[in-house]
C-alpha cells in the first residue's frame, strides 16, 4: 500500500514513503466543546487511492470524540478516477479547491490523504498525532467571527439563509454533506474494499459576502437522500490567504 498518493501540477506522479498509525474510538471529551474555537477539518480523499482508507477511518474516529465545533469536510477529487475505479462522490471543483490551497501553502503538487485545518495548515490525512495537535490549537482561539445559518426544506430543494459578522473581504462556504456513506469497491487499488465516509460534500457553494453580510441560497437535495441523511456546514474564509475564522453548521428542518 503506497501511504501517500502525490500529483504534481504538471501531472507527474511521486510516491512518498511516510507511514502513520490509526486510533480506536475513544470517549467523547465534553470539555473540548467549551473551548472558544473551533476547527474545520477538510480532507481530500479518493476511493481509487490505496492510502486513502487510513485517513477516512481516522475522520469517522475522530468525528465521534470531537463534537460541537470540529466540522469534518470530505472532499473526493477526481485525479485518481483513471487507474480503475471512479469514485461516485469525486468532483473536478474539489480537485480546484485543493489546487488553491497547494498554491496557498507553496505546494509544488497535490496529494491524497491531505488535511488542512482552519486554511493554515496542511499535512498527510492519516497523520493522527499532527490532526490532533492542530485540531487542539485552533480550538484554544478565539472566534474573530460569527454565523449563523437555517436550513429549510421546500420539496427537493433545500433554502438556506445565513447572517455574520465577518467582512465582505472574505467569502462564505457552505458545504452540503452527506453524513455517512458506504461504497464496496470493485476494481482499482481498494478492489474488494468497503470504504466509509462521514461528511462526504455532495455540493459546496462559495458565496460574496455583502456589506450587510445577510442573504440566503437553494441547494437541490442529492438523489437517493432525506433530509435525515444531510446538513449543511458553513466556514468563513479570507479572500486572499484562505485562513478560515468563523464556522457553524445547521441541520434541515
Amino acid at each position: 500500500m503506497r501511504p501517500i498518493c502525490t500529483i504534481p501540477f504538471v501531472g507527474i506522479i511521486i510516491l512518498a514513503g511516510l507511514s502513520f498509525s490509526i486510533i480506536g474510538n475513544k470517549p467523547i471529551n465534553k470539555e473540548l466543546m467549551k473551548e472558544p474555537g473551533f476547527a474545520i477539518v477538510e480532507l481530500f480523499t479518493s476511493e481509487g487511492c490505496s492510502s486513502c482508507p487510513p485517513a477516512d477511518e481516522l475522520a469517522i474516529a475522530l468525528s465521534k470524540e470531537y463534537m460541537g465545533n470540529v466540522y469534518f469536510l470530505g472532499y473526493h477529487v477526481d485525479y485518481w478516477d483513471y487507474i480503475g475505479w471512479k469514485d461516485k462522490f469525486s468532483k473536478a471543483e474539489y480537485s480546484t479547491l485543493q489546487r488553491q490551497y497547494a498554491t496557498t501553502f507553496n505546494l509544488s503538487s497535490i496529494y491524497t490523504p491531505q488535511v488542512v485545518v482552519n486554511g493554515k495548515s496542511q499535512f498527510v490525512g492519516s497523520d493522527q498525532n499532527r490532526l490532533r495537535k492542530a485540531i487542539m490549537d485552533e480550538l484554544k482561539i478565539n472566534r474573530s467571527a460569527e454565523i449563523e445559518l437555517t436550513a429549510k426544506q421546500n420539496e427537493n430543494d433545500i433554502s438556506v439563509s445565513y447572517k455574520t459578522s465577518a467582512s465582505d473581504k472574505s467569502i462564505l462556504r457552505i458545504a452540503l454533506v452527506q453524513l455517512h456513506a458506504e461504497t464496496s469497491v470493485k476494481r482499482g487499488e481498494n478492489n474488494g474494499r468497503s470504504l466509509k465516509h462521514i461528511n462526504v460534500v455532495r455540493d459546496i457553494q462559495s458565496i460574496a459576502i455583502n456589506k450587510k453580510g445577510d442573504g440566503g441560497t437553494d441547494f437541490k437535495i442529492p438523489a437517493g437522500l432525506g433530509v435525515s441523511d444531510i446538513k449543511l456546514i458553513a466556514f468563513i474564509q479570507d479572500k486572499s490567504d484562505l485562513k478560515i475564522v468563523a464556522a457553524t453548521e445547521a441541520s434541515v428542518q
